[in-house]
């Protein structure tokens, strides 16, 4: 071998003697992480100000109202106050707070044709609503008659809003069920915020929707929106009045929302301004299941708390675990 080739093979093997020596002095690296779903910020239960980020799929967010016997908000509860059960079993609460968070609102408004003398006031009332509400919320408006329709999409400006309530258009049969699944699908695609509540306000019976009651609720209490209802049932015979309600009490109930049943249209905007104070004083839980398995099957959830006046807690029924 020549004198030039020896001190090229002795340069070569001097670099990558240095290099296996620099790659062993670097700090190892974590395995690559494949998420099972979007992280989300939460506030753990034991701080006040952090935030930490986590992607456990299997957390079960809870927006729960606590009231007293005469139905006024109960505020400032500790954590300690509060107990969650899972098909009878106590969970561990990982998160709680309670804040006026902004939320992502759908306004699902009876378009068809008995509600001509009324519309005008229930208008108003929404609008009162969104005024009342976060400024930060976000909000689209849909109208229903035999189908539903997407008349204004997500937004805050106060004045589209008046501009779209304005342009009615009274025809058809009722379609509620059909429209609050748009609502909650619109909810689930579009929304930027972490809380999603709709509010429907409707004279009458459905008639005409495709959907089930049964699998609306399901499909609400799996994406974590909260119903709200106005029913202005007074015009209607008491069985299709009956029926409505136990339609609109069922939907509000499994959820963790409300429902009310005016004798007057003029009683909506007050109710209305109800619901937006409500929605900004609610509480915010979560737990992660102790019964890991993806199996499929409806996990109740009960919510209690142990306060002065024996106050009660409204919040989602429960949830079907993931396969």
């Amino acid at each position: 071998m020549s004198s030039l080739s020896a001190k090229l093979s002795l340069c070569a093997g001097i670099f990558a003697t240095s290099l296996v020596w620099a790659q062993a002095q670097e700090p190892a690296k974590a395995p690559e992480q494949k998420l099972s779903g979007n992280p989300s910020a939460i506030v753990p239960a034991n701080s006040n100000d952090e935030v930490t980020f986590r992607t456990d799929t299997r957390l079960v967010d809870l927006h729960a109202t606590v009231v007293d016997r005469d139905g006024r908000l109960v505020l400032g509860l500790p954590q300690s106050a509060f107990s969650v059960y899972e098909n009878g079993v106590k969970q561990e609460i990982k998160v709680f707070r309670q804040e006026d968070a902004p939320v992502s609102l759908g306004l699902i408004i009876d378009n068809s044709a008995s509600m001509h003398d009324k519309r005008a006031k229930v208008g108003s009332a929404a609008l009162g609503l969104v005024a009342a509400s976060n400024p930060d919320d976000e909000v689209f408006i849909m109208n229903f008659s035999d189908q539903p329709s997407l008349e204004r999409d997500f937004t805050n400006n106060i004045k589209a809003l008046e501009e779209t309530l304005k342009k009615i258009d009274y025809k058809g049969e009722t379609a509620m069920r059909d429209a609050l699944l748009m609502g909650i699908e619109h909810l689930r695609h579009g929304a930027k915020r972490e809380k999603k509540v709709l509010l429907v306000v409707t004279d009458g019976e459905d008639n005409n929707s495709a959907e089930t009651i049964d699998h609306l609720v399901q499909t609400a209490q799996q994406n974590g929106v909260l119903i709200y209802a106005i029913g202005l049932l007074s015009d209607e015979d008491p069985r299709t009045a009956e029926r409505a309600k136990k339609q609109l009490d069922l939907l509000t109930f499994a959820t963790g929302g409300q429902s009310w049943y005016p004798k007057e249209v003029s009683e909506v905007e007050g109710i209305a301004r109800e619901v937006a104070h409500e929605v900004r004083n609610q509480y915010a839980l979560a737990y992660t299941s102790s019964n890991q398995a993806l199996d499929g099957t409806f996990r109740k959830i009960r919510a209690e708390v142990k306060a002065p006046g024996d106050p009660k807690v409204r919040t989602r029924t429960g949830y079907w675990a993931a396969r």
